[in-house]
Formats: C-alpha cells, structure tokens, sequence
C-alpha cells in the first residue's frame, strides 16, 4: 500500500482570494513505512508576498521570485502522487489550494475520497485535546526543534511520524525489517506434561446416575 504525506505552504488562507501555494512537500510510505523517497517544490506565486505569510513560513517574494510555477510541475506533481492514498493535517486547507492550482492549469482536480485527514483522526482519538502539528509531536515524543518556521517538507516528515504513531505507534528504525510479531520474544524452555484424563470414575457414574433418578418425568425419556 502506497501513501503519500504532503504538506503544502501558501501566500495566504484562501485561493478564493487569489493566494496561492508556495512550497510542496512530500513524503512516500509504503506499508506504512517510510521509503526515503521525497519530494519538494519551491512555487513562484506570481503574486506579493503577505508579510503575516512571510513570518510562518519564512518564504520571502524574492527568494521565489526565479522558482517554478506550478504549471511547470504539475504533470511531476502528479505523477509522484499516482494513485496513492494522501496523509495531510488539515487537509481540507491543502486540497483546496491544490484544487486551485490543478484547475488554473486545465488539470482535473484531486478526490478527497483518497485522503486521509490526520487532524479527523486526532480528534477521534483523543477528544477535546489540542490537535496541532507541534501539540501532537509532543504529546508522541517526536522531535520537533527543527521546526522554527513551517515548512512543507520538514511538516511532512513530521507529520509522518506522527501519522505512524495514530495508527498503532509502529516504529519502523527500531523494526530492521524484523516482522513486529517476533521483535523481542525470547524462548523459554518449559517441562513437558501429559494430557490429563477428564474420564469420570465409576463412583462418579453411580453418583450421577442417582441424581438423576431424583427428577421425575425428565424430557430425555419422554
């Protein structure tokens, strides 16, 4: 089973406005394991950087002004994705600019039936506790002092982790391709004992024999 995590950066909150995506990252599970194939894209806007936009993920204009649009990465974009299931944090955020992006350049838009939405799967697991990217890294132990300004790639290597731990807390690095069943059981040498017999004695018959003669009118004679 094939999962792409993704994360995207953006210029503002809503396309609908005329922002756009800055940044993509990904991030390739397969089994829910980590391949170590990713990917990252640095997008020319085409418009102003916001200032506010600026100062989470430190994205300046001029730093994207000589990057890619994302008409020129699109098709790669999409072949990287294939047909893969999508692992994103907020996803309705991301596929929404996505959408966006994909519609300005003629090209159908992604299906949310193929996403997974792990802010929907904190929620559920732990109610009414904080579901942030950084809440959720520290409620797993996950190192995120790396993280002084979002960014889509680095997001999605932690969302990843976090990701694994929601669904069962698998820890591939300490795995080393052992199936999970057998990591750390050990053989423990035990004597051997028969089977003990269950066959009851005559006296027990007889007992049991006259008991049931007490029940008058029994439906196993009737």
């Amino acid at each position: 089973m094939r999962e792409i995590v993704l994360d995207t950066e953006t210029t503002g909150l809503n396309p609908a406005d005329g922002h756009r995506v800055v940044e993509i990252g990904c991030i390739e599970l397969m089994n829910h394991l980590p391949t170590g194939n990713s990917r990252q894209w640095y997008l020319n806007p085409e418009r102003d950087m916001p200032a506010d936009a600026e100062a989470i993920h430190g994205l300046s204009s001029t730093f994207l002004a000589k990057k890619p649009l994302f008409s020129d990465i699109a098709t790669l974009f999409l072949a990287f994705l294939s047909d893969a299931m999508l692992i994103i944090h907020n996803a309705a955020f991301d596929i929404k600019f996505l959408n966006a992006e994909l519609e300005r350049c003629g090209l159908p838009p992604l299906s949310t039936n193929r996403v997974i939405d792990t802010v929907a799967m904190a929620k559920r697991r732990f109610p009414g506790a904080q579901v942030s990217l950084d809440s959720l890294c520290r409620r797993f132990s996950i190192d995120n002092s790396r993280r002084t300004v979002h960014g889509a790639l680095l997001d999605s290597q932690l969302l990843a982790e976090i990701y694994l731990a929601l669904i069962g807390g698998r820890e591939p690095q300490l795995s080393f391709g052992i199936p999970k069943a057998t990591v750390g059981m050990t053989t423990v040498a035990r004597p051997y004992r028969p089977a003990r017999s269950h066959t009851a004695s005559l006296d027990e018959l007889e007992a049991h024999a006259s008991l049931l003669s007490l029940i008058k009118n029994p439906i196993w004679k009737q």
